[in-house]
């Protein structure tokens, strides 16, 4: 791994914002001073060997208005929205696996490679998976075949790769990790085509059964020294796949949850734990929204939605509005970005660009629509974008050769460390706006009072321009095919 620069003690990390505060705030104060401000300036550009490196230290001049064919990044820390929440990835039964067929030192170099906040790019949030998924070796429950009442219940599955995997990932973390788990379908026997596989529907007399095996999943965890922050209902929940999957109307979701999955956590004293809904694509996501929150009986035991960037089965363009028109019905949820990959896995595409770009565009497209946190999906798989059981591989922003020990970071893995390694949990998203359409901006104002700017240029030209705050600018330019963020 090319090494990251780094003067990240001036980034201090604050507690994550709590549910209900990420109601869209703004505020008419333009006292934000640049005065003696100094800009330092990351960069990751195709082309080069800049990889999240220190390429120029700025400062602010005076600037009145801008001219017409001068490009401009426009940002106002006076107006605030929501409040960030963190950046992580799926720790998945395939990504266990394969972290523990690398050598000893290219784990550590993984685990400070994600997790460290000084060396790395400092992820705080994680998913896993409860039952198997695709990107499990094998297909298993926590039950044996039946048991309707749970006597059974036991992890000693994941106790082999999985839960090691995860407390390392803790401790590299620096002890904390909000971890959230999703099922990708109950066990065979609750479902009305008796499989785990290819869709089904959750029979109504498991309802109650399903509803405490997440209970029962937390606590196993916690008791193995796992602290499981929240759960999703349903992984992809309108999908039937050749995996694991399990089928919900929007109706049927909200009433699981209602009248038995909230009410079983409740019972259980999990109540402090975060539920979230839909976790599937963002092209339903509004009507799911609308079924959810307008029940406050449901609404009650819902953190906030998940959203996923698959709905693209066309080629056509990622449906961002829909995640705008979420926050902007129901701004006192919180919209969270649960799983997204680049798909079809070609060893010969570690080096593609549109990778990153793809991470890169959804990332700032999605927060400035309200996102509060971005979870990407397997942190690591090895050479063959697996293992995965049922043969649909795909990439992660780092690979594992578990044939040669290699360690392959995608540029995917620098978008990302765009956001997670400056962002800091609390932090306000503030207004920004490009004047090109080349260039894509999203900003956020740190807790310790950093000002976090990410510029994004898509196109294949070098591109100046001035980073405007109340009527002063500082001079940058966007390499091609490159992202930046600015700090100050």
């Amino acid at each position: 791994m090319k090494k990251i620069a780094s003067v990240f003690t001036l980034i201090i990390l604050f507690s994550c914002s709590q549910p209900g505060e990420n109601k869209t705030t703004t505020k008419s104060d333009n006292s934000f001073s640049t005065d003696g401000k100094k800009v330092i300036v990351y960069t990751t550009a195709d082309s080069s060997d800049l990889r999240l490196s220190i390429t120029d230290t700025l400062e602010f001049k005076e600037k009145g208005q801008p001219f017409e064919n001068e490009i401009s990044v426009f940002v106002d820390p006076s107006k605030t929205f929501q409040s960030y929440f963190g950046i992580g990835a799926a720790l998945t039964d395939a990504a266990a696996e394969t972290f523990y067929k690398m050598p000893k030192d290219k784990q550590q170099e993984i685990l400070k490679a994600y997790f460290d906040k000084q060396t790395g790019i400092g992820y705080t949030v994680a998913r896993t998976n409860i039952n198997s998924c695709d990107f499990s070796s094998d297909m298993y429950t926590y039950v044996q075949e039946g048991d309707k009442d749970l006597k059974t219940f036991n992890i000693d599955h994941d106790q082999k790769f999985k839960i090691p995997f995860i407390k390392e990932a803790m401790t590299a973390a620096g002890g904390k990790l909000n971890l959230f788990a999703s099922p990708w379908s109950p066990p065979a026997f609750m479902k009305d085509n008796n499989d785990m596989l290819k869709g089904g529907k959750l029979k109504p007399e498991f309802y109650n059964s399903w509803a405490l095996y997440y209970t029962k999943f937390i606590k196993e965890y916690e008791k193995a020294g796992v602290p499981v922050w929240g759960i999703s209902v349903q992984n992809e929940p309108m999908a039937k796949q050749k995996w694991e999957s399990c089928i919900y109307t929007a109706e049927e979701e909200r009433d699981f949850l209602k009248n038995h999955l909230g009410p079983t956590m409740e019972k259980e004293g999990l109540k402090e734990k975060k539920i979230i809904v839909w976790d599937h694509n963002r092209d339903m996501m509004y009507q799911r929204a609308q079924t959810y929150f307008n029940d406050p009986e449901a609404a009650k035991y819902i953190w906030g939605i998940g959203f996923h960037w698959y709905e693209d089965w066309s080629g056509g363009t990622p449906m961002y509005d829909n995640v705008r028109r979420v926050h902007e019905s129901f701004p006192d949820k919180n919209i969270f970005f649960t799983e997204g990959c680049a798909e079809s896995f070609n060893a010969t595409r570690y080096n593609a660009w549109v990778l990153g770009e793809e991470y890169g565009r959804s990332m700032i497209t999605d927060f400035n629509n309200g996102m509060v946190g971005f979870t990407d999906w397997n942190i690591l798989l090895d050479e063959t974008g697996g293992p995965n059981h049922v043969q649909n591989f795909c990439f992660a922003p780092v690979h594992g050769d578990t044939k040669t020990g290699q360690v392959i970071y995608t540029n995917a893995y620098y978008y990302i460390g765009h956001f997670s390694k400056f962002i800091q949990p609390g932090a306000k998203r503030v207004a920004a706006a490009s004047s090109r359409s080349q260039l894509l901006t999203t900003a956020f104002l740190n807790e310790d009072g950093k000002t976090v700017v990410i510029v994004m240029n898509q196109s294949n030209d070098k591109t100046p321009y001035n980073l405007w705050i109340n009527g002063k600018a500082a001079e940058a330019t966007a390499l091609p095919h490159s992202i930046s963020t600015l700090i100050f």
